[in-house]
């Protein structure tokens, strides 16, 4: 079933910034994220109970904004510039990380103005528009 949504996507997605990116963004995902949003980015990952708020699922993001996946907020929580305070400090842990460690990438956002951010961040957003439920 993963399989197939991550093939849908890669067919049509806004966020995909080219061939590969969201299976790229799965080892991301698994590597960094799990761990809170758990293995199937439905929430409650094995540190989920130390978070002062719980990890939502991460795979209802476009069902919650009428239908759209929304690139930007995702950008903008994945690298810290929309902090959330889940754990007793701005979320995300990887924000920084992503930035250093990665190449530049642009994003086309759902407005349809594109967005800079890095290639890691952009394989990530990728990945998560490929996991929403319908």
């Amino acid at each position: 079933m993963r399989e197939l949504a991550l093939g849908l996507a890669l067919l049509g997605g806004a966020a995909l910034a080219e061939e590969g990116a969201a299976t790229r963004g799965a080892e991301i995902y698994m590597n960094s994220c799990a761990t809170c949003h758990g293995a199937e980015a439905t929430g409650g990952g094995p540190m989920a109970a130390m978070l002062i708020l719980q990890p939502p699922a991460l795979t209802t993001l476009a069902l919650s904004n009428d239908g759209v996946f929304p690139v930007l907020r995702v950008v903008m929580r994945i690298d810290g510039r929309d902090p959330l305070v889940a754990h007793g400090s701005p979320m995300p842990v990887w924000g920084g990380y992503f930035e250093e460690a990665g190449t530049p990438a642009t994003l086309r956002i759902e407005t349809g103005q594109e967005i800079n951010t890095t290639q890691a961040i952009a394989d990530l957003v990728a990945y998560l528009e490929a996991v929403q439920t319908q």
